[in-house]
């Protein structure tokens, strides 16, 4: 067996099936490029076949990417696996990763197939999908609820066809790590060409074990490939966390003996960057990534840490892209500096009018909020790059009214496809008052089914980042917006999630 591990990150597609975590072409291409500056082995970017906007944001992808495999997911048909293919075609190391279910509850009750055809759809996807690309990858969806014989037979068949990665994943989150452990190595030892093949391990977090079940599927099963998610997004409980697997198989390289060629020093950047495009907050206390991950409180603790790091951090702060000068810039700092910071933290911009952009947002915040930290310089820029010439609602002023014993009242000036148009309401809360007087003028209809707050540093002059959550037809989408008025960033953030559900792309469930 090989001594490194491969990291296969699927932010982009498995991660942006949460409800709301859908995310646009430029938001795709960015957040790859920063999984590339991490060093991700393989960058799954998305489900070609699933529509035209994931089939452009996988070939934009692999057009962009020079250092890491660019995938895409397929299903166990000729249509699904060619979409593939063509929007890989630019990608310098090319994948495609084809799944079909092989549980008896999903043969039966989804797919309505016998065993004998799933058998065939696959060992004949797979063949088609060799003709097409050298590197496969087969997916038993919901493999660890399979029937361990014909699972065998099924991977065998596939490996003899020309997968080059056997991937197992616990699609419901079922496993327990021991026993998951135990499964991959069974499966490698009763498979006759098990050697031909990397086994993969992908798991979900609906008990909480993602991280722990991924471990042992590499250490007692022998997986060579961990697939997993920046912060464990993922729809339902989420998936395994690439921040955690990497930094566990780093610092306790005495038990795992392996090698990750992942850049650690990266790792935060990119939780932010994932966090602010999706608005999905990173809770205080999540390892690695978590605001608290390496704070101190107790007396006992800080007196140690001050001694001697080692008797109670056993990471660096700085290994995983914590910096202990987190104050950046100010009002007096030029364009120049503004753009080294944006490349310290891992944000290329696409043009020099991008970036002029952007240092004029930052300008207009400096003069109203003294000091400008790393995540305000963040979320800018999220917010730059969700601003689209095309979106139907623009933000332009708000103004409101709230006093003791009266009823507050907000007037909101935004545009809709370019046209000013003023909205006034009363409501329970200045926000409530300027969100409906939003919808009095849209008419959306939506559900709210989410609104959430988080101040982006720690002061009273923080900025105010805010998530709305909205819900139609169906359809689930998040807006995000920032500002120093949290009223401001919610009416944002609104009009960010209109702007979404006005895109009407349609998706079709992958594989979990």
């Amino acid at each position: 067996m090989s001594d490194r591990l491969i990291i296969f990150d699927t932010t982009l597609r498995d991660g942006e099936q949460s409800p709301g975590a859908s995310m646009t072409r430029d938001e795709k291409l960015r957040i790859a490029r920063q999984l590339e500056r991490l060093k991700v082995d393989v960058i799954e970017a998305g489900f070609a076949a699933s529509s035209n906007g994931d089939f452009e944001a996988v070939q934009a992808i692999a057009n962009a990417i020079k250092d890491s495999t660019v995938c895409s997911l397929a299903r166990a048909n000729d249509r699904d696996i060619s979409r593939s293919a063509e929007a890989l075609k630019g990608a310098r190391r090319a994948r495609i990763h084809t799944f079909i279910a092989t549980s008896n509850l999903h043969m039966e009750k989804k797919l309505r197939m016998s065993p004998d055809q799933v058998f065939e759809q696959a060992r004949q996807s797979v063949r088609f999908a060799r003709n097409l690309l050298d590197d496969i990858e087969f997916s038993p969806e919901d493999g660890y609820r399979s029937d361990m014989d014909f699972l065998c037979r099924v991977l065998e068949a596939v490996i003899h066809e020309g997968a080059t990665t056997i991937n197992v994943p616990d699609t419901v989150g079922y496993a327990i790590p021991e026993l998951y452990g135990e499964f991959i190595r069974s499966l490698r030892e009763r498979i006759p060409n098990s050697d031909k093949a990397i086994w993969s391990v992908h798991c979900h977090n609906d008990l909480g074990m993602a991280v722990a079940n991924s471990l042992a599927g590499v250490k007692i099963g022998g997986a060579r490939q961990v697939e997993c998610t920046i912060n464990g997004l993922g729809e339902r409980a989420g998936n395994c966390s690439l921040e955690e697997v990497v930094m566990a198989v780093k610092t306790r390289r005495d038990y795992f003996g392996l090698d990750c060629g992942v850049d650690a020093r990266h790792i935060l950047a990119a939780s932010r960057m994932v966090s602010q495009t999706t608005g999905f907050v990173v809770q205080p206390n999540k390892a690695v990534v978590g605001a608290n991950a390496f704070a101190h409180a107790s007396g006992i603790h800080q007196d140690g840490v001050l001694k001697a790091r080692d008797t109670y951090e056993i990471m660096r702060a700085e290994d995983v892209g914590w910096s202990a000068n987190k104050l950046v810039l100010g009002k007096l700092s030029g364009r120049n500096a503004f753009k080294q910071r944006l490349l310290d933290l891992g944000v290329e911009m696409e043009s020099e009018a991008d970036i002029n952009a952007a240092f004029a947002r930052f300008k207009e915040l400096a003069d109203r909020k003294s000091d400008i930290f790393d995540e305000d310089i963040l979320a800018l820029v999220s917010e730059e790059n969700t601003l689209q010439g095309d979106d139907a609602y623009g933000f332009v002023s708000l103004a409101q009214h709230s006093e003791t014993g009266e009823r507050p009242q907000a007037k909101v000036v935004f545009t809709v496809h370019g046209k000013e148009v003023h909205g006034q309401s009363d409501g329970n809360g200045p926000v409530d008052a300027s969100l409906k007087a939003i919808e009095s003028h849209v008419k959306s209809g939506a559900e709210m089914v989410l609104y959430s707050v988080n101040a982006i540093s720690g002061s009273t002059e923080s900025q105010g980042e805010v998530t709305v959550r909205l819900q139609n037809s169906g359809r689930v989408v998040n807006g995000v917006g920032s500002d120093p008025d949290i009223v401001v960033a919610s009416a944002k953030a609104y009009l960010s999630a209109l702007n979404k559900l006005q895109s009407k792309a349609d998706r079709v469930a992958a594989q979990g």
